[in-house]
């Protein structure tokens, strides 16, 4: 399984700009497609308005393609609570497949279950082996669609550490049987994408998670998801 991360907090696209690069991204072999929906200050945001919209366009340009979206804290209005969030999912009208719920942030699991109780899936974002260890003692962990478990930039003094240590001690925590996505960001992006297909596990790429192609190479201005989409199923069997 092949998701596509279209954008992040530092990659503004427009919701017609998403729903272009998801079907590009779905035509070189994405089944899954990881929104991050915008405010018109190009910030991320929670706001049904702006979720509302973004899923919307997307959806429409992909029928029948998993659609999701983050929950991060820092897409809230700055001062905002974990209350806050819960109150902005709620009003929540057009609603995505699945939500990334990030466990080492606070409110992380009554936000889960507001989302389940709604018919959300939830991809719970484990980012250290505590998170992992927290979520594996929760009493619905077993309702989530997958474990999205994140190794994050893994540099040590400007190399890429050992991915396969980092993810072995956050999957170790997990219960037989968890369904897992496993992927990097930056410099580690790659070798934790190699990581996930040697061990048959799903993955992502995107411009939320990587800048350039696997040799290094720049990407291309146009439909630069689907650049690194088509790259990444090179890599797979």
């Amino acid at each position: 399984m092949l998701q596509a991360c279209l954008n992040g907090p530092r990659v503004t696209l427009t919701s017609d700009e998403l729903a272009d690069e998801a079907a590009a991204a779905v035509a070189a072999g994405a089944v899954s497609v990881h929104l991050h929906p915008k405010g018109p200050d190009g910030a991320d945001s929670l706001a049904p308005a702006h979720v509302d919209a973004c899923v919307r366009a997307v959806r429409t340009a992909v029928p029948g393609t998993e659609v999701g979206v983050t929950t991060g804290a820092w897409a809230l209005p700055e001062g905002a609570s974990s209350h806050d969030r819960l109150e902005a999912v709620r009003g929540w009208q057009v609603l995505p497949d699945v939500a990334s719920v990030n466990w080492h942030e606070p409110g992380a699991a009554a936000l889960a279950e507001l989302l389940l109780h709604r018919g959300v899936g939830v991809e719970a974002g484990l980012w250290t082996p505590e998170a992992a260890r927290d979520w594996a003692g929760w009493a619905d962990a077993g309702r989530c669609r997958r474990a999205l478990v994140e190794l994050g930039e893994l540099t040590d003094g400007g190399a890429v550490s050992d991915p396969e240590a980092a993810a072995d001690a956050v999957l170790r925590q997990l219960p037989a049987g968890t369904p897992v996505l496993l992927h990097g960001a930056g410099a580690s992006a790659w070798p934790v994408l190699r990581l996930a297909v040697a061990r048959g596990l799903a993955t992502r790429i995107g411009l939320e998670d990587a800048d350039h192609l696997p040799d290094g190479a720049p990407l291309p201005d146009v439909h630069p998801n689907a650049a690194l989409v088509a790259a990444a199923r090179s890599l797979q069997p």
